[in-house]
């Protein structure tokens, strides 16, 4: 996260005039301006500009790749030569995989960065132009401008490569004057990936 901020503020009394008394106060938060005491065909201002920008910049990148290779074989099953045949059983050949994964960027914070900007700064302003003469110009302008610049970049990025053999192997009852029985056991393979990713601007 990048927060960028700048605060700018100008503040200024003009006066055309000969005699004047000119009071300026508050440049930290709410100003206050007087002008007072001027002769005739004056020019009076009091004048407060007060300017803030905030960028703020979040960058996220979640990357995951997850490979799984699985081979499940079972064994053979054969009854041979035998005067009387029996039985063979091939057991199971099992493989499981699980992947869970749960990923979370929050970047709720970054707005208490910039939550104050429009309330910050200006305050309460007040301009006074009091005992000008005659054919005077009077002119009092207070003037606030807030620039917030917000740029989110998620970049979410997931690979999951899954590779599975299963064989079962043979089940052969040859050359018995009885035969009997061959069973190949089972084989099998079993993939579970769950991924979670969460992001929070």
């Amino acid at each position: 996260m990048k927060i960028l901020q700048k605060i700018g503020r100008v503040t200024t009394a003009s006066v055309l005039s000969l005699g004047l008394v000119v009071g300026l106060s508050g440049y930290a938060g709410a100003m206050t301006g007087t002008i007072t005491n001027t002769g005739p065909d004056s020019y009076n201002k009091v004048k407060d500009s007060w300017y803030k920008s905030v960028d703020v910049k979040n960058n996220n990148n979640l990357s995951l790749t997850n490979s799984n290779s699985q081979s499940a074989s079972s064994g053979s099953a054969k009854v041979i030569h035998n005067t009387t045949g029996g039985s063979a059983t091939s057991g199971a050949a099992k493989n499981s995989n699980s992947l869970n994964v749960s990923a979370s960027v929050n970047n709720a914070g970054s707005s208490s960065a910039w939550a104050g900007v429009a309330s910050g700064g200006s305050g309460s302003n007040t301009g006074s132009i009091t005992q000008t003469g005659p054919d005077s110009v009077n002119v009092v302008r207070f003037k606030s401008k807030t620039e917030v610049d917000v740029v989110n970049n998620n970049n979410l990025n997931v690979a999951n490569t899954n590779s599975q053999s299963a064989t079962s192997g043979d089940a052969k009852v040859i050359d018995n004057t009885t035969g009997g029985s061959a069973t190949s056991g089972e084989a099998s393979n079993t993939n579970n990936t769950t991924v979670t990713m969460d992001v929070t601007n």
